[in-house]
């Protein structure tokens, strides 16, 4: 037990705890034996002033006189008196000690049944040197102090007990939560990717954390699948170019090589680094390192001139660009790479729409969130396909026979990652519509 971290946690937090309620114990067991003490000296001082008036008033006769009365009225009383002769007699009272020294103190003093009690006394001389004595038994006080000790030596078990009890169940409670998270990593570190944390439904701490810990396996998982794609979409893109290659190579060791030949195993070579170059650019922008590039761009700016500027090749391929264009604020970001987005949106809208259609391109601020829309009435894409087709080497079977290699759009994706903007990828009613959604 002492090595699970779960129940050396529980365990201090009772110590502490117990340590506390000590504390506290102690600190009430001091007050209230100074304040019990206090009210014992202040009664004696009183008793002790109103005996000396009396002997100023009416002298020794007057005060024996009055210690007797006092005496008699409160028999039960815990006081006791006594005046003593200068030799030392005791002339009258009840107090059965020897003449004390003058002041306040504490005195061990044999009572009637031969046993000594301690008593607190206040002892002063007189005009005719006779001392006056005003005491008190000391057993309520002590009876006090008792009670309180016991009161906090039973708080101290209680505590003790409650407080092993709760460590107990606060290590098993932390012991079954932690387990819960250390099962699903031995599951994961075992080969099951699809392991995963179980989270609860109090929203607490652990069931935050075991929600963070699933999205980054979630994130990893998503990485992994990726990489296995992308690994089989290379090889599989890369295989026609380099066949068409290898078989132009041969015929022209064969035959011979003539320009054309050379021209297109350069054609084939170039489609192979351009697959290369794209792959790069999109990890380039995915590992972060370009936020440090982040300039002030005035996007409206930038969008009128990529509109300008590509509706008149789009109009050659027998479609139209539209644009509207809101003026908004500048806003952060990398202007190459928000021109690459832009451009490979227009161009995914050429590229997957028949002739005839219509592509908008828009810009506006709405709520603190600015949108750079590229929509089309073309087909569209089905609702279940609206997610993968940003995924790398993502190509819908319709459109395997067209150009490209499917890295456009995950390439914007990318961008819009980069730029911590969201991908929105909606039904146009007809046709695709997608926004690029910067927060102001």
């Amino acid at each position: 037990m002492i090595r699970s971290a779960a129940y050396r946690i529980a365990i201090v937090s009772s110590l502490a705890y117990a340590a506390a309620t000590v504390t506290l114990g102690i600190a009430v067991y001091w007050a209230a034996h100074n304040g019990l003490r206090r009210q014992f000296d202040d009664r004696i001082k009183s008793e002790l002033a109103a005996l000396v008036d009396e002997y100023r008033l009416g002298g020794e006769g007057e005060l024996r006189r009055e210690i007797v009365q006092r005496e008699a009225a409160a028999a039960a009383s815990d006081l006791r008196y006594a005046l003593f002769a200068p030799d030392g007699t005791r002339l009258v009272g009840n107090f059965l000690g020897r003449r004390p020294a003058t002041g306040l103190q504490t005195l061990m003093v044999r009572d009637m049944a031969g046993e000594e009690d301690p008593q607190r006394a206040l002892a002063a001389d007189l005009r005719g040197g006779e001392r006056l004595v005003v005491a008190a038994d000391w057993d309520a006080l002590e009876d006090s102090d008792r009670l309180i000790l016991s009161l906090l030596a039973a708080a101290c078990v209680a505590v003790g007990l409650i407080g092993a009890a709760g460590a107990l169940l606060l290590g098993a409670y932390l012991r079954r939560r932690l387990s819960a998270i250390s099962v699903a990593a031995e599951g994961i570190m075992a080969g099951d990717l699809a392991q995963r944390i179980v989270i609860g439904t109090r929203g607490d701490e652990f069931d935050r954390l075991s929600g963070v810990l699933n999205a980054m396996l979630d994130r990893i998982a998503e990485l992994l699948e990726n990489l296995r794609q992308v690994s089989g979409e290379i090889a599989h893109d890369l295989r026609t170019p380099l066949t068409q290659l290898r078989n132009q190579l041969e015929t022209g060791l064969v035959h011979g090589a003539d320009a054309t030949m050379i021209e297109r195993a350069i054609a084939r070579v170039d489609e192979a680094l351009a697959l290369f170059a794209a792959i790069l650019r999109l990890s380039e922008i995915e590992s972060g390192r370009l936020a440090a590039s982040f300039r002030v761009i005035d996007l409206s700016a930038l969008a009128a001139e990529i509109g300008e500027s590509y509706a008149p090749a789009v109009e050659d391929r027998g479609r139209t660009l539209h644009c509207a264009i809101e003026q908004i604020e500048p806003i952060t970001g990398d202007r190459e790479l928000v021109a690459q987005a832009l451009v490979n949106l227009i161009e995914n809208a050429q590229t997957h729409t028949p002739p005839g259609t219509a592509i908008r391109l828009a810009l506006h601020e709405r709520a603190g969130c600015i949108r750079l829309i590229v929509a089309d009435d073309g087909p569209g894409v089905p609702a279940g396909d609206r997610k993968r087709i940003v995924t790398r080497f993502a190509r819908l079977e319709e459109s395997r026979s067209r150009p490209g290699h499917g890295l456009g759009l995950s390439l914007v994706a990318a961008i819009a990652r980069a730029h911590r903007a969201r991908l929105s990828i909606e039904d146009n009613a007809p046709g695709l519509r997608i926004a690029i959604e910067f927060a102001r």
